[in-house]
């Protein structure tokens, strides 16, 4: 029963793309088109909700050795209701946002291609956090994978957007190599690729395994050094990138590492691992969000300095805190980066200097700032529970740990003011003017972006006394106790990030920016060292083929020179020689047959004299003999 979760949006979307390009090119088209895509997603909601209530589960049977499986376990149950309960608002969003005019008519065409996408996306990502072997895990990573490049290159006719959605599917695909040596080294170790059985693996088997997962889950979840892939991505439509950073693509890699955590934690080295990924991606993703002036890719530093925190905790030994803060994050960036969508439609560019639209948009400005203080860490907003939990439990690893997640989350304040006071303070009335002169927003695309916001209030309730316990037993999770020390530290440098951010907003008067600060914001110039490595390979790779081509070439073209001259040669000489024997011998065969024919004249008596004078030779020697 459970094969029906992941089945109904995947059969679903197929439907879709078919019989949507029927549908008119009007509201109305866009009307049945939200209709189809909103009820398919609260559909798999509702089936998840019955499969965690009636336990449900599914296999089938591929091999008498390989054998597909689905299961819920909390973790799971909790993936598989965030990605719908996210990816509704963002399908009605991407429904009047991503709309493309209809040649000759003023209508415009329904983005059916693209909601028949995401509702496959949100199909594969359910397939995925309810795999429970690895053959099935594989099929729905890949799937997760290929549904990714073609949402981001789903606007192929722009330039380097195809270039883009290459670039960041061979990134995450290096790091789906480590998928594939995981389960390798799983089936070679327990003779299975079911989760259940490696509580078996042990030795060196279970390294690679660990190592391979790593592999894998720092590539998806964007950690240090694969974060350069999200930029990349953003080339995608908005609503594409609010649904793989919020709750598929990305969150895929920190699934894996909450879902085989106990398998993981077995090896000494993960921990620290771990803690070194998280920890590095935290500040390096807040300073370049800190720096960037681009909407989408601030949010995008900010994605992989999230996912990093989430990592710190799981190598703290909490898993539980890393899920929590997947919850809260995942609502409060889809609002973000609807948000910054709906700036993008007035102004026309995603840079913040270039928005302020406060004025202009007070109830947007209003949902953005709800979001922008959770990212902040705000109390008592969602996320800022979830981020103190991180704290708390990096304290639980050292105290210098736990000073260093809280200079993290100072950093997330301040990228989280500079991107709300950027694109919605109340900005100059020119600026306001220009952007009004734009085509602007739709209700639909408003009410998405609210019901984001709502949702990131109503998670405010983990404040609430007793209710982190009660969740903590829901989901047989543990949290850790805050204490007192940590949380003011953490309090003081979150409001420290605020004012800095407010002040770095009114020194930012300018979209000028320097070559130094260009080169920060882009990962710390990591794609550019990365670009003069892969110059220096295939300069290493060019000088490698000359000494082929002189040298080993060389050998073999000499080789083949001197077997023509030997050729050239037998042809001059031997080739006469050997024709000069074949006609000797003919003539010595001609000249004896000459002979032999002289015998046969053909006269009887010829025959007789000759058969006697023999008998008579024959008959002397034999006398000759018996007298001696």
């Amino acid at each position: 029963m459970l094969w029906f979760v992941p089945l109904l949006p995947l059969l679903a979307a197929l439907v879709i793309h078919g019989v949507g390009k029927r549908w008119p090119g009007d509201d109305r088209g866009r009307a049945v088109l939200t209709l189809a895509g909103v009820a398919i997603t609260v559909a798999t909601l509702l089936l998840v909700s019955i499969a965690v209530t009636a336990d449900w589960g599914g296999t089938y049977r591929w091999s008498s050795r390989i054998v597909l499986s689905l299961g819920m376990t909390s973790t799971s149950a909790v993936f598989a209701i965030v990605v719908p309960l996210i990816a509704a608002p963002i399908i009605v969003y991407s429904a009047y946002h991503e709309a493309s005019p209809v040649s000759g008519r003023e209508t415009v065409r329904p983005p059916v291609g693209l909601v028949a996408l995401l509702t496959a996306f949100v199909g594969a990502m359910e397939l995925l956090v309810l795999a429970e072997d690895f053959v099935t895990l594989l099929i729905a990573w890949e799937l997760v994978g290929a549904c990714s490049w073609a949402l981001i290159a789903h606007e192929w006719q722009k330039a380097g957007n195809l270039r883009d959605a290459a670039w960041a599917f061979l990134v995450t695909r290096f790091g789906d190599l480590g998928l594939y040596i995981a389960a390798a080294a799983a089936f070679a170790g327990t003779g299975s690729f079911a989760f259940a059985d490696l509580a078996q693996l042990d030795g060196w088997r279970l390294d690679v395994f660990v190592a391979g997962v790593v592999l894998a889950a720092a590539a998806k979840s964007a950690q240090v050094p694969f974060s350069p892939w999200l930029f990349a991505a953003m080339s995608g439509p908005t609503p594409v990138s609010a649904l793989l950073h919020a709750a598929t693509m990305v969150a895929a890699g920190i699934y894996l590492v909450i879902r085989l955590h106990a398998e993981l934690s077995a090896v000494a080295w993960f921990a620290p691992v771990a803690i070194t990924l998280g920890m590095a991606t935290a500040l390096a993703g807040g300073v370049v969000a800190c720096l960037q002036d681009h909407a989408k890719k601030l949010l995008a530093a900010s994605t992989s300095a999230q996912y990093g925190l989430m990592w710190l905790a799981a190598g703290a030994g909490f898993p539980g805190v890393a899920l929590v803060h997947f919850v809260t994050h995942a609502f409060t960036k889809a609002a973000l980066f609807l948000a910054a969508g709906i700036a993008e439609r007035h102004v026309g560019s995603y840079s913040l200097n270039a928005m302020r639209l406060g004025r202009l948009l007070p109830g947007v400005a209003a949902a953005a700032m709800v979001a922008s203080l959770a990212l902040a860490g705000v109390v008592p907003l969602s996320a800022a529970w979830s981020k103190e939990k991180i704290v708390t439990a990096a304290g639980h690893q050292a105290s210098w740990l736990a000073v260093i997640a809280a200079v993290a989350g100072g950093l997330s304040a301040l990228y989280a003011t500079r991107f709300q006071l950027l694109a919605f303070g109340r900005g100059r009335q020119d600026r306001t003017s220009t952007a009004s002169s734009r085509s602007g927003h739709s209700r639909a695309e408003a009410i998405s972006l609210y019901l984001l916001a709502a949702g990131t209030l109503a998670l405010s309730l983990l404040w609430w006394p007793g209710v982190g316990n009660s969740l903590a037993d829901l989901l047989s999770v543990h949290f850790p106790k805050t204490k007192l020390w940590e949380l003011i530290v953490s309090l003081l440098l979150v409001a420290l990030g605020v004012g800095l951010g407010a002040l770095a907003v009114r020194r930012e008067v300018s979209s000028q920016q320097s070559e130094t600060r260009i080169a920060m914001a882009d990962w710390l110039g990591l794609p550019a060292l990365t670009a003069r490595g892969a110059d220096a390979v295939m300069m290493f790779s060019h000088g490698l083929a000359r000494f082929d081509d002189r040298a080993v070439d060389a050998g073999i073209r000499g080789s083949a020179r001197f077997g023509v001259w030997l050729a050239r040669l037998g042809e001059r000489r031997g080739e006469g020689a050997f024709d000069g024997a074949t006609s000797q011998l003919a003539k010595g065969v001609d000249w004896a047959g000459q002979v032999a024919r002289r015998a046969h004249t053909g006269q009887m008596h010829h025959y007789y004299t000759g058969i006697a004078a023999g008998l008579a030779a024959i008959l002397i020697i034999l006398s000759i003999g018996a007298l001696l």
